[in-house]
């Protein structure tokens, strides 16, 4: 089990967390999503270590952008 917090940048509103968290849990071996909308903070839960790569793809793909 590996737990990885990330800030995520743009999120506004309820529409921007509901697309992060989809984009990330279709990524194989993602098996939860927190997203704290005021700060930013995503944190993934996964059965496997994730490449940042795959994480960044994620968010990208939702239309956001991966912070650090």
């Amino acid at each position: 089990m590996s737990v990885t917090t990330y800030t995520v940048s743009g999120m506004t509103c309820g529409h921007c967390v509901s697309s992060v968290t989809e984009e990330l849990t279709a990524v194989s071996g993602v098996t939860a999503v927190d997203v704290q909308l005021d700060t930013g903070a995503v944190t993934v839960t996964s059965t496997r270590e994730l490449s940042r790569d795959e994480v960044e793809a994620a968010v990208t793909e939702a239309g956001y952008a991966l912070v650090g």
